[in-house]
């Protein structure tokens, strides 16, 4: 009889570990849900830059190797975001706080989705279909990990604000606020030619590298008893 019970009870226990071990995770502690931790939010923005950021510089190395193999290029290489201060050295990020950098990683962030968008479309109506129907869907591609990857940032600042290590002073930042007037007319016309294509991909390049750091230095500034 005690072999019986011992098998009962041993049964019921495997089921309510392979219950809570197969129970979905979410950000807000739903019934049933396991519920992230900060550390495990930050891993998912940081794997998720840093994917988007090798995708960036692959397609960049790409279209210059395709549209301009003599490497004679000529453009404005002044990008749409130069007016969001943004450290270059790992020391200067270091001394911004962390409302301060989290808010610029949202800046940057909200910044490309529709120049990322537009760049889609231009390079998608190009008559070289071969590599622009590649480097179209790609750039559509790194315009949808920066929407999703900008959610996944709210939502770990959400989580810092819960657990008092981040002032409720980052709000959302609307994308139209943060990119001059003329450049947004620019994106909308269309008029987007390989040098503007180049350009663009040149700039997301380096922006989405400052975001790649910026998540990982704002980890270790937050989290200083992780291994960074």
């Amino acid at each position: 009889m005690e072999m019986v019970w011992f098998a009962v009870l041993s049964l019921v226990h495997l089921q309510l570990y392979m219950r809570v071990g197969s129970a979905p995770i979410c950000a807000y502690g739903q019934t049933g849900c396991h519920v992230p931790s900060l550390a495990d939010l930050f891993d998912r923005v940081i794997q998720q830059s840093s994917r988007m950021h090798g995708i960036s510089s692959d397609l960049h190395s790409e279209f210059e190797q395709y549209s301009f193999p003599s490497k004679n290029i000529i453009g404005k290489r002044k990008c749409h975001t130069h007016g969001i201060q943004t450290p270059d050295d790992k020391e200067n990020v270091q001394r911004l706080g962390r409302e301060e950098l989290t808010e610029v990683i949202l800046r940057l962030l909200g910044a490309w989705g529709n120049p990322l968008t537009q760049l889609h479309r231009s390079m998608s109506q190009d008559q070289n279909q071969d590599f622009n129907h590649y480097s179209s869907n790609k750039a559509m591609e790194i315009s949808d990990m920066v929407h999703e990857l900008r959610d996944g940032v709210a939502k770990m600042a959400e989580k810092m604000m819960l657990l008092g290590v981040l002032g409720n002073t980052v709000g959302y930042i609307s994308s139209e606020s943060l990119v001059p007037s003329s450049a947004f007319s620019f994106y909308k016309q269309g008029e987007l030619n390989s040098i503007d294509h180049n350009d663009l991909l040149y700039c997301f390049r380096r922006d989405s590298n400052k975001v790649k750091n910026y998540l990982r230095i704002l980890k270790c500034t937050t989290l200083p008893e992780l291994d960074c």
